[in-house]
């Protein structure tokens, strides 16, 4: 097991000039996974055919007899799924939450008055993708506001309780975006089902991040990225579906996986670069190899004493509970600074561009706010160097 923080930071590509709290955005991928993919890059291309049409999927084309190995794509799949609590069968890869989502939203049987809920904290990707979804067949979209400061109880109940006679679909985060709450997604998604409503899972920054396994989260669907804080190359993420919701499901892109098994159907969306997801075990490996507990309990650990640090520096408050803490946390900055979205883009270009920093900053019920992500290459230095930036513009 390494020894975590900026000593780390070799074993990624990122430029040690910078002081990286981002993490959490599009993520980071160690050079050994890198390396992987670039072996699976090399030997694509050494018999594309071969590779791609004949040992990447299942044959749903005509290219060859059917084959009696696992296709690659599969094997890679199962890896996957095991690592994050479910079946091979029941999850496909996708490029990226978004993608996912589409899937579920552009497949679900929405008829006319039909309602679906978000919150105020969901992503807004997938919003925009459940506005769409509502626009074609006649549905609402309604927005939950949620209670501050955050407690996993008061969120609950504000989800529940907001479910009306025409609500048919919640889409819940696991963790959410820009504010950085691990949600209990297990009690909400019990609830909500015994309310008979269908729940779609945003899980863009858990795998990696804090345990748990899919397939005992009760939800319908579950999205969720791996080239966040599963260290897997941009761009892949999963699907992951209940059995009975397998059927109706159809990927973002049709194509030759039309009406085959659900496996098939998204494993097929046409010529692309497979290589990211091929590489997911090789990811898993070195969770394993690093010891995948000690990585969760040092970015945790980090996340909070980070958030606790900057807030007494800033004299700014922080009430979110550590059970709502994952891998990042989100911290309110002193008033001064500004409280619109033009005033955190100001913010957040000052600090990479004068400072060095890169961590995102975010208007948010007229406070602007810093979501500092904890990753294994970050360490108090890197958090005090944020500290101390703000503090200088205050001055």
């Amino acid at each position: 097991m390494p020894a975590f923080g900026r000593s780390l930071l070799a074993e990624f590509p990122l430029d040690p000039s910078i002081t990286y709290l981002n993490h959490g955005t599009v993520g980071v991928t160690p050079r050994r996974v890198l390396a992987v993919q670039q072996a699976i890059r090399d030997e694509i291309e050494r018999q594309p055919s071969r590779f791609l049409l004949r040992e990447l999927t299942a044959p749903a084309t005509s290219v060859g007899m059917p084959r009696a190995g696992t296709p690659r794509l599969r094997v890679a799949a199962h890896a996957v799924a095991a690592f994050l609590g479910a079946a091979g069968d029941d999850l496909v890869f996708v490029d990226n939450i978004t993608t996912g989502a589409n899937a579920v939203l552009r497949s679900f049987p929405f008829a006319p008055g039909d309602e679906i809920l978000v919150t105020d904290l969901g992503y807004g990707g997938v919003t925009k993708a459940a506005q769409f979804a509502a626009r074609e067949k006649g549905a609402t979209v309604r927005t939950v506001t949620m209670p501050w400061p955050p407690t996993p109880g008061t969120f609950a109940d504000a989800i529940v309780d907001a479910v009306g006679p025409s609500t048919r679909l919640a889409i819940v985060d696991h963790i959410s975006a820009e504010s950085a709450l691990v949600l209990p997604l297990a009690d909400i998604s019990a609830r909500l089902r015994s309310k008979g409503v269908a729940v779609m899972a945003d899980g863009a920054h858990a795998p990696g991040a804090i345990p748990f396994r899919i397939a005992e989260l009760g939800v319908d669907w579950y999205v969720a990225n791996l080239h966040k804080w599963m260290w897997v190359p941009r761009s892949s993420g999963i699907l992951w579906a209940a059995p009975e919701r397998q059927a109706s499901l159809q990927p973002a892109v049709i194509s030759w996986g039309l009406d085959e098994d659900f496996t098939t159907t998204f494993d097929l969306p046409g010529t692309r670069d497979p290589s990211s997801h091929l590489a997911a075990p090789a990811a898993v490996d070195l969770f394993h190899e690093w010891g995948l507990e000690a990585v969760r309990h040092y970015m945790h650990d980090l996340a909070w004493q980070a958030a606790q640090h900057v807030s007494q520096r800033w004299d700014t408050p922080f009430d979110t509970p550590a059970s709502m803490i994952g891998t990042m946390a989100t911290v309110t900055l002193p008033a001064t600074l500004g409280s619109t979205r033009e005033d955190a883009q100001r913010l957040r270009d000052a600090l990479l561009f004068e400072d060095g920093i890169e961590v995102p900053v975010h208007a948010y019920r007229d406070r602007l706010r810093a979501r500092i992500s904890a990753q294994v290459y970050n360490d108090m230095d890197d958090i005090d160097r944020l500290a101390a930036a703000i503090l200088a513009r205050l001055r």
